[in-house]
């Protein structure tokens, strides 16, 4: 492997949430095949709901948005409805909402702890005074990071709720990686993100990252160097 960047020469660096910093993509891949298998099964659509469905559609994504990406990819039209629909209505905020029940129950139950590798890196940068954030699609960021017992190590947080109450496009747009380092305080071509969905890696280059850092957890280091990653590691620990 060519000599890796050395992440504490940035003026910040900004990091995805789910499979960056905790494990809590693998909670999520899980929410969303039982809600969707057992969805496509009600309705008979077809294919069935598959493993690449979420790299494909989901991964990354604000929550509706996923939602309405795969059901499009399935010739299927539902309406949008509004973010306070119950998880029973078959909407896009519905169906998004259901997932949300299965995630939360299955993080309250069985908890969540960060990588060790993605830790010791944050620890390093903060001891180098380097600015951090959290950019992340998740309306749940905020309690991932509280249960994860990191939430005081970042003092910007881009998340889902953000995003929809100032009305920013999800990734791959380059808005939330955009206006993430605006609240940092930081110029994204002075700046690095780690992210590991190939939309969030999109968005982060589109936004004019100095360096765009791939984690692949299983989209694959081609597939993120594709999409715009200048190094791809298997785990944060090798910078730390």
């Amino acid at each position: 492997m060519a000599e890796l960047p050395d992440l504490t020469r940035f003026d910040g660096v900004l990091f995805d949430l789910d499979g960056v910093l905790t494990p809590t993509a693998e909670v999520h891949m899980h929410a969303w095949q039982s809600m969707f298998t057992e969805l496509f099964a009600s309705w008979g659509v077809e294919p069935a709901y598959r493993e690449s469905d979420y790299f494909e559609h989901l991964d990354g994504k604000k929550r509706y948005d996923g939602v309405a990406s795969l059901l499009r990819s399935r010739d299927v039209e539902v309406p949008w409805g509004d973010p306070s629909d119950d998880p029973s209505v078959d909407t896009i905020c519905g169906i998004g909402n259901r997932k949300n029940v299965v995630f939360e129950r299955v993080l309250r139950a069985d908890g969540i702890a960060p990588y060790p590798g993605s830790l010791a890196l944050v620890e390093k940068l903060q001891a180098a005074g380097v600015p951090l954030a959290v950019v992340s699609s998740s309306k749940n960021a905020r309690e991932v990071l509280t249960v994860a017992g990191i939430i005081d190590r970042f003092p910007v947080i881009m998340d889902g709720v953000v995003a929809e109450s100032e009305r920013l496009a999800s990734k791959p747009a380059p808005d939330v990686f955009a206006r993430a380092a605006e609240m940092l305080g930081v110029d994204p071509a002075r700046s690095a993100a780690v992210e590991d969905a190939h939309s969030g890696v999109r968005s982060a280059a589109s936004a004019g990252y100095g360096l765009v850092v791939g984690v692949d957890r299983g989209a694959g280091a081609q597939a993120l160097r594709d999409a715009g990653a200048h190094v791809v590691v298997d785990d944060l620990a090798v910078f730390a």
